[in-house]
């Protein structure tokens, strides 16, 4: 997969905290409940920590239960891109920024409707645009 926005490792690491860089370009996983925007109910734009792209909009986040932020869809579809689980055991379709190929979370289908989807994204990549700030 190719994508608009490349930098190497040293650039990343020098850009993002060593959270956001395990997150995002390392694939990592934040724990469930530690994460800054699991329960944020402020109004705005979820955007990708790496490149800036508006990825979600809050009005699409809802409390799924499971300790990350939920989304029932991005707020465009080429937003971001899935990649089907690569190993044997995982079968999760995982989420990234189709910008910049930054691991966002994976995606599920045990979301609420419309979409039924269920977008489980880590808070380490994301910054949130709140409305009027």
């Amino acid at each position: 997969m190719e994508f608009e926005v490349r930098k190497t490792d040293d650039e990343w690491r020098e850009q993002l905290t060593d959270q956001q860089y395990r997150v995002t370009r390392e694939r990592g996983t934040e724990r469930a409940f530690t994460g800054k925007y699991w329960d944020e109910s402020a109004d705005g734009t979820y955007a990708c920590v790496c490149c800036g792209q508006r990825l979600f909009g809050a009005d699409a986040k809802y409390d799924s239960g499971s300790g990350w932020p939920s989304f029932r869809e991005p707020l465009d579809g080429k937003a971001v891109a899935e990649r089907k689980g690569r190993g044997v055991f995982d079968r999760r379709t995982e989420v990234v920024c189709s910008r910049c190929g930054a691991h966002l979370g994976h995606v599920f289908d045990d979301g609420p409707e419309p979409t039924g989807l269920r977008y489980c994204i880590n808070s380490a990549a994301l910054d949130l645009e709140k409305r009027g700030e």
